[in-house]
C-alpha cells in the first residue's frame, strides 16, 4: 500500500470509523483516539492489507481496541472497588507503592502481545475458562493454554514487583 492508498483509505474511513466507535462508546475523545490507533495500525500492517478487505480489516481493529479499552477499564474499575475500604485503612507509603504497581501492571499488560492479553484478560477478568475462550476465539484449548503461559511468563519477565 502506498502514501497515496492509505491516505485515500484514510479520507474514505476516518469519520466512519470514528462515529462507529462513538455509536458504540458514547465517548466522542475516546472514539477519536481509538480510530487514530486503527489507522496506526494500518500503516503498520499495510504489507499485509489487501485492498479489497481494507474495510472489514478496519472495523474489525476498531471494534477489539474498544473492547480491549473496555475490558482494561473494567480491570481498574473492579481492582478499586475491591480495594476501597483498605486503602481507607492503609498507609500513604502503601497506597503509592499500590499506585505504583497498578501502573506497572497496566503497563505489563498493554504491551503484551495481543493474543496473550486477550486470553488474559478474559481468563483473569471475564473468568472465562479455557474451554469458553477456546470456543469463543475460535480455537484449541491447548492453543489458549500456550496463549495464557505466554502472557503469565511476560507478566513475570516485566513486572519489577514481586507478587
Amino acid at each position: 500500500m502506498t502514501l497515496s492508498e492509505f491516505k485515500s483509505i484514510f479520507d474514505q474511513y476516518y469519520t466512519p470509523i470514528k462515529n462507529f466507535l462513538y455509536y458504540k462508546s458514547g465517548d466522542i475523545d475516546l472514539s477519536e483516539d481509538i480510530t487514530q490507533d486503527v489507522f496506526m495500525k494500518l500503516w503498520d500492517k499495510r504489507e499485509d492489507v489487501q485492498h479489497e478487505t481494507v474495510k472489514s480489516y478496519l472495523y474489525t481493529i476498531a471494534n477489539n481496541m474498544l473492547l480491549n479499552k473496555i475490558r482494561h477499564d473494567k480491570v481498574v474499575m473492579n481492582f478499586a472497588e475491591k480495594n476501597k475500604n483498605q486503602q481507607e485503612e492503609q498507609s500513604p507509603e502503601f497506597q503509592m507503592e499500590e499506585k505504583e504497581f497498578k501502573v506497572e501492571l497496566e503497563r505489563v499488560i498493554g504491551a503484551m502481545p495481543e493474543k496473550q492479553r486477550e486470553v488474559f484478560l478474559m481468563n483473569r477478568i471475564e473468568e472465562m475458562t479455557y474451554k469458553e475462550i477456546a470456543e469463543r476465539l475460535e480455537l484449541s484449548v491447548k492453543a489458549v493454554e500456550k496463549r495464557m503461559h505466554g502472557a503469565l511468563n511476560h507478566i513475570r519477565e516485566h513486572i519489577k514487583y514481586k507478587i
